[in-house]
């Protein structure tokens, strides 16, 4: 029985992380902001930004408990704000405003870390669905499951991004709207999930 829960554990994790950092949806940024770079520059700049987003990604993994503790911040308050955010970052991708790369142009300095691994990569979404699952983690399996789906999810978005260019010319731009569209309906789920779940647990309280 604990390996089926392990295995659901995994699948949400990763479902919900996938759908957040959004791999496909990360191709038409990645190409805009490393546009004027060499093959070997731009598979670097990939390296480079699931580094850093998966370096955030952990730490606030690592020490997210911690911080709530010193701000006596429950569970059920985390899980109701990760939720309220996941229906924005939804929004965001029903309506197509991450489809657009202003505000990045001109962008100084190492894009791979700014803007693409954070805040695009582990921006707000990401960061509270990991302290929240951190949260509801108890035994070694489930840190190992949570493990595993974090460190899947990092991959695809590596895939994506270091095979942008063939990904793009496969789906081309309405295959990647499209994409990113399924993504928000299936988000905009788990936040309403989230926030559900967060009222029936306050409810048990009274």
């Amino acid at each position: 029985m604990s390996n089926a829960l392990d295995v659901q554990l995994f699948l949400s994790v990763f479902v919900t992380l996938f759908v957040i950092m959004d791999p496909p949806g990360t191709v038409p940024l990645f190409l805009a902001l490393t546009g004027s770079m060499t093959r070997h520059q731009r598979a670097r700049a990939a390296r480079q930004a699931i580094l850093v987003a998966f370096g955030v990604i952990v730490g606030f993994a690592l020490f997210g408990q911690s911080l709530l503790n010193y701000l006596h911040v429950s569970v059920q308050a985390l899980q109701g704000a990760g939720g309220l955010l996941l229906l924005l970052v939804a929004m965001e991708l029903l309506t197509g405003k991450m489809d657009s790369s202003e505000g990045y142009e001109g962008t100084q300095g190492n894009v791979a870390l700014v803007p693409l691994g954070t805040p695009l990569l582990a921006g707000p979404g990401a960061i509270v669905a990991t302290m929240v699952y951190v949260q509801q983690s108890t035994e070694p399996s489930d840190w190992v499951a949570l493990a595993l789906g974090v460190v899947l999810v990092h991959v695809c978005l590596w895939l994506s991004m270091r095979f942008a260019g063939a990904i793009h010319r496969v789906l081309k731009d309405s295959g990647t709207m499209l994409v990113s569209r399924i993504a928000g309906l299936l988000l905009a789920a788990i936040a309403v999930q989230l926030l559900a779940d967060a009222v029936l647990a306050f409810a048990r309280e009274i």
